[in-house]
């Protein structure tokens, strides 16, 4: 497979898939206008990485804010990475937000409670 990367917009996060070293990173902010315009094609994504995935799977996400519609649609992401893990390979969730944003630490916190792949809350004074 090949890499995938998308450029931050005022509207949507930068994405940085990298498949072969099992590394997926989501930064900035998403509100976008059609949240499964945007979404769908990185669940396909992951859906036909799920079919060969690394060793170690590790997606960061540093998200600045996000809307409802995005909500739903970075679920539905989440939950591919965790057909992987239920598929006893190694995979890591890594919810970024500033110590200071107790909004976007209990969005990671409500992720947390109702997925069952390891995920992890990093709190760092800034993104």
């Amino acid at each position: 497979m090949e890499k995938l990367k998308i450029k931050e917009t005022t509207k949507t996060p930068s994405v940085s898939f990298d498949p072969e070293h099992g590394l997926f990173e989501i930064r900035g902010k998403s509100i976008p206008e059609n949240s499964s315009g945007f979404y769908g094609p990185l669940i396909q994504y992951v859906e036909k990485y799920a079919g060969n995935p690394a060793a170690r799977t590790v997606l960061s996400v540093r998200f600045e804010f996000f809307n409802t519609s995005s909500s739903n649609r970075i679920h539905a992401l989440f939950k591919r990475f965790e057909r992987i893990f239920l598929a006893d390979r190694d995979v890591l969730i890594r919810w970024y937000c500033e110590n200071s944003d107790d909004n976007m630490r209990d969005a990671g916190r409500d992720f947390k409670a109702i997925l069952q792949v390891p995920f992890e809350i990093v709190e760092v004074d800034e993104l």
